[in-house]
């Protein structure tokens, strides 16, 4: 397959839109991902018989106002604490500076939250995740690990990072650098004081490289562990942090419209582990 046959497939796969390209015989050719998820039976080689939009179009509805509906309770909160610590702030004898400073980090949450939401958004209305060529892959996962240096030594969580340099993934910096800050982050909240937190990317012999994020903390219970990448889940300690419920949703999202799979590994008292695995570049 020449560079523009490439090209062109890389196009169709990431549209926005959901692009099917037929054969004489009405076969499919090659379809974009937002096809694949939204058009029931499209798979390259078999015969397209029939579209139906209005099912689509009702599940679509349903999914979105039901998160609408997550966001605006998660969003409830933080609001309320903030209008507490506001209200409280005008009371004779009350240290307001003191109220400011966590008034300001309730609204630092609500940002965090917004921000991702945005971002989960911008990836479900088809953003590229999938570059043209590789790119190394070590530089990007050190941009964002001393982008959390200084939270990490906070929480008492120490950060490495494990990577050949010569590992390279056919994926956006910028969306590889969020899947790894998500990992980092994800310890940094949860693994608690004396952790330590491994970032590793390797080569497996079938060509497609493992991301993971390891750490040895508290962990969680092995039942909690299929419903990590949920949206806006929380196991029992998570739900007294400050975290938004989305980074490993985010994480999800990033690797499967790469082509790839995530996986959670680990037990109470036996720390966690997400392992992100691409695919082969080609």
């Amino acid at each position: 397959m020449d560079a523009d046959a490439i090209r062109g497939r890389v196009i169709v796969e990431e549209s926005r839109e959901a692009v099917v390209v037929l054969d004489d015989a009405d076969r499919v050719v090659l379809a974009s991902r937002r096809a694949r998820q939204t058009i029931e039976g499209v798979r390259e080689g078999e015969r397209l018989v029939y579209l139906s939009r209005e099912g689509d179009l009702a599940a679509y509805e349903e999914l979105r106002s039901g998160f609408t509906a997550a966001v605006s309770h998660e969003l409830r909160t933080p609001l309320a604490r903030l209008l507490t610590l506001l209200e409280t702030a005008t009371l004779p004898g009350e240290d307001v500076s003191a109220l400011l400073e966590q008034a300001a980090g309730e609204v630092e949450q609500i940002t965090e939250l917004i921000d991702e939401v945005l971002f989960l958004s911008e990836l479900e209305s088809g953003a590229l995740v999938v570059a043209l060529g590789a790119a190394p892959v070590r530089p990007v996962l050190e941009e964002a690990l001393d982008e959390l240096h200084e939270r990490a030594v906070r929480a008492g969580v120490e950060l490495r990072l494990e990577c050949d340099p010569g590992i390279a993934l056919a994926i956006r910096p910028r969306m590889l650098r969020v899947v790894a800050r998500n990992l980092a982050e994800n310890a940094i909240r949860y693994a608690g004081p004396g952790a330590t937190f491994t970032l590793t990317a390797e080569r497996e012999h079938d060509g497609s490289v493992l991301l993971s994020g390891r750490d040895d903390g508290i962990g969680v219970e092995e039942a909690e562990l299929s419903r990590l990448f949920e949206r806006f889940y929380r196991g029992d300690r998570a739900r007294v942090s400050r975290g938004t419920g989305l980074g490993l949703a985010i994480v999800k999202h990033v690797v499967t419209q790469g082509g790839g799979s995530v996986e959670a590994r680990g037990g109470r008292g036996r720390g966690l582990e997400i392992s992100c695995r691409f695919p082969a570049s080609a």
